[in-house]
This record gives C-alpha cells, structure tokens and sequence, in this order.
C-alpha cells in the first residue's frame, strides 16, 4: 500500500520516512528536479515532482493510497496544500494525514496559520478520511541558530515571556506514523512538549547545557527582522514570522493537560522534553 510524502526531504517528513521504511512500506516522495532524486533513501520510489506544476501531478499522486501533507511556508502553500487536496479526492485516497499547528485557531492573522485552516476546512469537507496533526513549534528550529548559541552566546528566537510548549521532530515523525497506522480518522491531535518555555528559559536551558552563558537576545520585533533581512530572509517570510511572533509574545502558545496527555496517547510514552533535545545537541556540537 504505497505511502505519498509530500514534504518528505524536509526536517520532519525526513523523519517520516525514515520511520515508514523501517516498516517495511512503499513510500513515494516528490523532489523538485529529477538531479535530487539520486538522494533519496535506498527503496523511496521517488520522482520528480511540485505542486506548482500540475503537469507532474498523475506521476505524484496515481497509485498511491495514503498520504502524509506537509506543506512548504511558502506565498503560495494554501495553493499547494488545497492541490494536494483535489488530487488526493481524485485518486480516492484511503486516509490523508495532515501537518498544521497547534492552536491553529487562534492565529488566523499569521499568513502560514491562514493557509492551515483553509486546508483543514477543505480536509473536512472533501469526503476524505483525515488526520490532523497539529504541533508546536520544533525544538530543532534552534539548530538553524547554533552560530548565535555557540559564537556570540545569544539565544535569538524572540518567542516571549509567556511560553510555548515546544516538541521535538522526531516526535511529529512518530505521531505521523501513528496516525497512517489507522485509528485516528477524524481527530485532531495537538503534538506538544511537557514543558512551558519562555525566550529566556530557551537560553538558560542552552546556557546550563553548553556550561556558559547564552542570553536571551529580547523581544524587539524589528531588530530580529532588521537581522534576518542582513541573513537574506525574503521580505514575504520576514513579514508572516514576525506577525507568528508577536502573538507568541502577546498570547504564548501553551497545551492544556487535554492536548498533552493526546501527545502522550499517539506516542505511546512521554514526549521529548526541551532540555533533553539541548542535552544531546549541545553535546554533538561540542
């Protein structure tokens, strides 16, 4: 029964398919040029493949039975995600998993949060059987930030001081697997971390782990945007991460014990904390 990853050489997807080959299925995943299909894993049947390009979308989508979403940030993902959707009624597929974010609902201003609810709206009115899965922001978007953390000791993710419940990819990766497996048709499932994590507790986390001092870098918007435009962040990302941020900052994103005890049901065992994602990475980085 062949499984279709769209987002399948990203972070999480990565992870999906590592964990759906290592049960025995057939996996598919779409890369964009025929040159990236030489570094997919040994036994994906990969092919070359966008969701903007609907040309490539029989060899995408034709045979295959279940699928797990998860679109790019990108201008055009709720252009993406609502194709993935037509295409996946067009095939009949038998169970599509869907990648959005935890609390979605409150943040229908953030432009990437926007495209999720029309995705999940066009979901549940397809026909289709569906999942949800829903996390919180990753623990490993701090990789992106090892030369802050490492050279300049400056934990710069302005995420506030009212705290979100982060979780760890290889936790989404699991979930993911979970929620193909069967049983979850239907359900919406928040993936969140056991702990409430403040900007400042993120950077005395990396400080303990790292055995030196890392400050929190503040919640000053327009300086985190003025240094992501030096990195060459587009204007559109900068933009639609700032308005993310700032309700961050305002509102947190924080699980109620419900959502964290569903994380708990999917996985089968407690979440990766925060402070052990940093206890490992800090030690691969040293």
């Amino acid at each position: 029964m062949s499984i279709l990853v769209i987002g399948g050489t990203g972070q999480v997807g990565s992870e999906v398919v590592k964990r759906l080959l290592a049960r025995g299925e057939s996996v598919r995943v779409p890369t964009r040029s025929q040159a990236n299909l030489g570094g997919l894993p040994e036994g994906v049947d990969g092919v070359a493949g966008d969701l903007t390009d609907p040309a490539t979308y029989g060899a995408i989508f034709d045979g295959a039975e279940r699928m797990f979403l998860l679109n790019p940030l990108a201008v055009d993902e709720l252009q993406q995600g609502l194709a993935a959707v037509n295409e996946a009624r067009r095939v009949g597929m038998r169970h599509v998993v869907y990648q959005s974010i935890h609390d979605v609902e409150t943040g229908p201003h953030v432009p990437h949060f926007a495209s999720k609810i029309a995705v999940e709206y066009a979901l549940r009115e397809s026909g289709l059987p569906w999942t949800f899965l829903r996390p919180n922001n990753f623990h490993q978007n701090d990789l992106s930030l090892r030369q802050a953390i490492v050279d300049h000791g400056v934990y710069p993710q302005p995420l506030g001081s009212i705290g979100l419940s982060r979780v760890d990819v290889r936790d989404i990766a699991d979930a993911a697997v979970a929620a193909l497996a069967g049983g979850w048709e239907g359900r919406s499932v928040d993936l969140v971390g056991p702990d409430v994590l403040t900007g400042p507790d993120c950077a005395a986390i990396w400080s303990e782990m790292l055995g030196r001092e890392v400050r929190y870098a503040g919640d000053d918007l327009d300086a985190w945007a003025g240094q992501m435009r030096q990195l060459g962040m587009p204007e559109w990302l900068v933009y639609d991460l700032v308005v993310m941020y700032r309700l961050f900052q305002e509102e947190g994103l924080a699980a109620s014990e419900e959502q964290l005890d569903a994380t708990r049901e999917i996985l089968g065992r407690e979440p990766i904390s925060f402070r052990d994602f940093v206890r490992e990475t800090a030690a691969s980085w040293s």
